[in-house]
């Protein structure tokens, strides 16, 4: 079970730099009720949509950078945009960087946090392997509008950071979610990152029949 010492200890960086591209433009709805959803969470999607899909990832889990990067922009594109899926993201962070990013994606508000994330993922290699990985997190907030200032008061927001560790003792009491990648589709657990087509399949199972 992931504990709070195990995420404080954290892994600390190794050498690199940061050099982030534009932030991604995609907005987040206001969270509504679905089956599957919470008050506060992060969701896109039309609330409505025949099928809730909830991620639990960590921003340092590299199965979970090639979800975003390589899965992510077509289910969005196919089934996200089109009404078919309401997406639902949830922190499970495996150590401190990934707490910490995920703690500069919820500074960001939530108009922007899927634009963080996906830029977060896009620069992985950057900041995680930075020898000051809180630096380049900083660089990549201020290239997002969120100054140095604001980083370090959100790093200090207990009820942010409670409200992270919340999500992760949840996760593991109501789903067992183990590992990240892990996926919660209509209910049912999915655990490892898949390539479009294989999830494209598996939540074609759950449409309602046209």
């Amino acid at each position: 079970m992931i504990t709070r010492r195990f995420l404080i200890a954290g892994m600390t960086g190794i050498a690199g730099s940061v050099a982030a591209p534009p932030l991604l433009q995609l907005a987040s709805l206001p969270a509504a009720a679905s089956n599957w959803e919470k008050a506060g969470d992060m969701a896109i999607g039309a609330p409505e949509a025949p099928v809730s899909v909830i991620e639990y990832f960590s921003l340092t889990c590299s199965h979970c950078r090639d979800f975003h990067t390589e899965t992510f922009p077509r289910l969005r594109t196919e089934y996200v945009e089109t009404g078919k899926v309401r997406f639902i993201a949830r922190d499970f962070p495996l150590n401190r960087p990934a707490l910490d990013a995920a703690i500069l994606a919820h500074c960001a508000g939530p108009d922007r946090y899927f634009a963080f994330i996906e830029t977060l993922f896009n620069t992985f290699d950057n900041w995680t392997r930075a020898a000051d990985y809180l630096n380049a997190l900083g660089q990549i907030g201020q290239l997002g509008g969120i100054s140095e200032g604001q980083f370090q008061n959100c790093l200090g927001d207990q009820a942010l950071e409670t409200k992270i560790f919340s999500s992760i003792l949840e996760a593991q009491e109501k789903f067992d979610i183990k590992s990240t990648p892990s996926f919660i589709i209509n209910g049912k657990k999915h655990e490892g990152g898949m390539r479009f087509d294989a999830f494209a399949k598996t939540l074609d199972r759950y449409m309602p029949e046209s």
